[in-house]
């Protein structure tokens, strides 16, 4: 460098140290502008340029420093100076903007202060050893202690700063997992504890701690988790699919509000999957793993995020399956799959009782010695299925609920070894012979025998013989330890329908009573009508209660059957869909599939039609005339997220290409502030109006309301079905 450019550069330093000198003391005065804080946001892009220069300058001045006759020294020398005054210059601009950057929300706490004082000294430093080395009382052993010394200042702001950008323990968080990381056995295991906030810990904390809150969200501990952020409650227990966390999570990754931000590791499948399954599961924090049924998906997902030592009793002598072979034997009716991850053990499911054969189980021969466990839930499987079944030596647990298993059948399996547990609820089981077969199974520790005809002395008896077994033999309704029932079901396969309807409700418990209304009204266990059966010819809404003798009642839930009398022979859309909610395209609207409540859930990707930018404008054609009189739009409230109601929805019509003349026009219920999210069904009626082509533009909210936080901008409209009557 010229001595020119060097004496500029010496008055750029010095400038720089009486301005960051300033901001230091009057930090907590400034007032930052946009443009100011868009500066500010640069300093992780060039924070790498001092360090990388500073520290060579560091190298360079531990060379000796007195005249040498070596004629490559003073070549050493300058650039030592050189680099020495180029790094600190860039360290004084870093540190500038890194000023700017922690004015803004979200950055606070002891880290960040460590961060700001070691990278602000490592700059002050590098300046005096820039100002004082043309001196030569301050060659030697004063100016490499100093750089020294500004070496170690760098590093800790470093160290500091990667804190506030990736979380504590970032840098040894991979040698303590690989090398003696606790494991936790799976009947210690707490859902939340070890499973969701590590993964908390490793994609979200670094962002949202009490050093670096972003959007005023802590997720480092039960308490700062409930209460929220600047956006609000984090999830809303049992209910994940209007929960935030989920929302931003599953929102395409060049939105601004995805989290965690692009460029950072992202979530996994199956971490979101148990993130989901632990909200569904109310989000309780106290919750152990095996308090969960062995079926319940929450407990399956956990399990995968133990070790293996955690999933198995002991440790498994047998080596992994060929995953060709897996592969081949997932089908539509069967799946395989790892037990726990990392573990050669396998765990089988098959479905589909109307497809089932003994073929099914024969076909698993290769991996024999991996499957530990296998599902056989309600599916026809008779006692000669276990001469197959018996050749899985490692199998520990067996599901033959609502099988045609008999007590007689269960002696074929009896010399399993590890078999440890048996489920049986739903089958028919005779007390002698289980007594007879029973003391046989020398690894048996569960045995499951809810609902298999048995009577409560049975069960007694079973008890007082087999004192080593667990016996389960399911809720004794005595009056004095009632539950609530879980809600009435749906057995329809659709709830569009097209002419009329033969609703079907259902309760899987016994003995239970539905009681109903259509009106709206809650129904109740005194005046509601009992659900028998019901057949309609138009909209119905109902609502469903059930109830039973020494049982709480359930919840309420809401089914809407809808009628749809005729479906377009041709359908085409005006513009394109929102890219995130495409659906099946124009076809989505006749489809006979309702979405859910949860616009950014990928299980219902496909149900939603989504536009914000332009009209929804749907073009119908029918081969034959048909009379129409009514014109449903059925759409998704959800108000948090900016998913609003049609501004207003017109119906056109015409009996020729492009002759068309305005029927209907009607506006949907607006959407108010706070309320809960919903799915709704808007219709116009008119008189009857014989059509062979027909246009349904559903606009957009363009402006949304001033109490909304997206006040202004342009609403979000999602339509899963169209209804023509």
């Amino acid at each position: 460098m010229s001595t020119k450019y060097r004496n500029l550069a010496g008055q750029i330093l010095l400038v720089l140290n009486i301005f960051i000198v300033f901001i230091l003391l009057f930090e907590s005065y400034l007032v930052l502008p946009a443009w100011i804080q868009s500066i500010g946001r640069l300093h992780p892009l060039l924070l790498h340029f001092p360090i990388v220069l500073l520290l060579l300058a560091l190298l360079l001045g531990l060379f000796p420093t007195t005249t040498s006759k070596d004629s490559f020294h003073p070549f050493l020398i300058t650039a030592k100076n050189d680099l020495l005054l180029l790094g600190a210059i860039t360290a004084g601009v870093t540190v500038i903007m890194g000023v700017f950057l922690s004015s803004e929300e979200g950055y606070s706490g002891e880290v960040l202060f460590w961060h700001k004082w070691s990278g602000a000294g490592a700059f002050f430093i590098v300046s005096l050893v820039y100002l004082f080395h043309r001196f030569s009382w301050f060659q030697g052993i004063i100016s490499k202690v100093l750089m020294v010394f500004s070496g170690i200042t760098i590093i800790a702001a470093g160290h500091y700063g990667s804190i506030l950008t990736h979380g504590d323990n970032f840098i040894w968080e991979p040698l303590m997992a690989a090398d003696g990381a606790p494991k936790v056995a799976l009947e210690d295991a707490l859902v939340y504890q070890d499973i969701i906030q590590p993964i908390l810990d490793q994609k979200c904390v670094g962002c949202h701690n009490e050093d670096k809150l972003k959007g005023e969200l802590m997720l480092t501990d039960m308490n700062a988790i409930l209460k929220g952020g600047k956006s609000g409650k984090l999830f809303v227990a049992g209910n994940p699919e209007i929960s935030l966390i989920l929302e931003r999570i599953h929102l395409p990754l060049e939105e601004k509000k995805h989290m965690p931000p692009s460029g950072k590791v992202q979530l996994t499948k199956e971490e979101e999957k148990v993130l989901a399954a632990w909200i569904k599961a109310n989000a309780d924090f106290k919750l152990k793993v095996v308090d969960l049924s062995e079926k319940d998906t929450l407990r399956m997902l956990a399990t995968l995020f133990l070790t293996p030592e955690a999933s198995a009793e002991e440790p498994l002598d047998f080596r992994a399956a060929d995953p060709d072979v897996i592969l081949k034997l997932n089908n539509d009716y069967r799946t395989v799959a790892e037990f726990a991850r990392n573990s050669p053990a396998l765990s089988v499911n098959i479905y589909n009782k109307n497809q089932y054969t003994a073929a099914q189980l024969s076909e698993l021969e290769p991996i024999n010695k991996q499957i530990i466990a296998l599902n056989l839930n309600k599916l026809p499987v008779k006692d000669a299925d276990l001469d197959i079944i018996a050749k899985f030596e490692n199998l520990r647990k067996l599901d033959l609920n609502f099988t045609d298993i008999t007590a007689s059948g269960l002696s074929k399996i009896q010399k399993l070894p590890h078999l440890k547990e048996i489920t049986l609820s739903g089958t028919k089981m005779e007390m002698a012979a289980l007594l007879k077969v029973l003391p046989n199974f020398k690894a048996l520790k569960t045995i499951t025998l809810w609902d298999t005809g048995l009577q409560e002395k049975d069960f007694d008896k079973l008890t007082a013989q087999l004192k080593s077994l667990n016996i389960i033999s399911g809720f004794r309704d005595d009056g004095t330890s009632p539950l609530q029932l879980n809600q009435p079901q749906v057995k329809n396969a659709s709830m569009v329908f097209n002419k009329t309807m033969n609703v079907q409700l259902f309760h899987p418990i016994r003995g239970t009573e539905i009681r109903y209304t259509t009106d709206g009204t809650e129904p109740d266990s005194i005046d509601s009508p009992i659900f028998t059966s019901l057949r309609i010819d138009k909209n119905t809404f109902i609502k469903a209660k059930a109830f039973k003798k020494g049982w709480y009642g359930s919840e309420t839930i809401a089914f809407d059957f809808l009628k749809n009398a005729y479906t377009p022979d041709s359908l085409r859309l005006a513009y394109v869909l929102n890219r995130v909610h495409k659906a099946a395209g124009a076809n989505t609207f006749f489809d006979g599939k309702l979405g859910a409540i949860g616009a950014n859930n990928p299980a219902w990707a496909n149900f939603w039609a989504g536009v914000r930018d332009t009209d929804m404008e749907l073009y119908a054609e029918f081969k034959a005339p048909v009379s129409i009189a009514t014109v449903g739009v059925h759409y998704m409230v959800e108000e948090n997220t900016g998913i609003f109601p049609p501004d207003v929805v017109e119906v056109w019509a015409g009996t020729e290409p492009n002759q068309w003349k305005l029927i209907n026009k009607f506006k949907p219920q607006k959407t108010v502030k706070g309320e809960t999210p919903s799915i709704r069904l808007a219709e116009g009626t008119f008189n009857p109006v014989t059509v062979k082509y027909l246009k349904i533009i559903a606009k957009p909210v363009t402006s949304i309301p001033e109490w909304h936080r997206s006040k202004g901008g342009k609403a979000l409209l999602l339509v899963d079905e169209m209804f023509l009557n």
